[in-house]
């Protein structure tokens, strides 16, 4: 880059810099929300909250499809389960 291109895109080094670090907070936030030992905890929590009677059993259902559905999107199948039909 030379001088002059330099000096004349300065101004800009700061949009730049914040456009860096969003993409490297969405990475981030993508890397947490598909990580499936993370969605796994999540499902351990929600059974523990519907065997102490905290969830009826369609709010139970709901959040566990859900939770499942993520967890197959991450490319892992949950421990001891699997979604397919025989």
């Amino acid at each position: 880059m030379g001088l002059i291109s330099g000096l004349l895109l300065f101004p800009l080094a700061p949009v730049r810099g914040v456009s860096w670090i969003a993409e490297q907070l969405m990475e981030a936030a993508d890397a947490q929300i598909h990580d499936p030992a993370l969605i796994r905890a999540q499902l351990a929590a929600l059974n523990h909250e519907f065997e102490e009677g905290s969830l009826s059993l369609e709010e139970f259902e709901e959040e566990e499809e859900r939770l499942l559905d993520r967890l197959d999107e991450a490319g892992a199948a949950p421990a001891g389960r699997s979604r397919e039909a025989p």
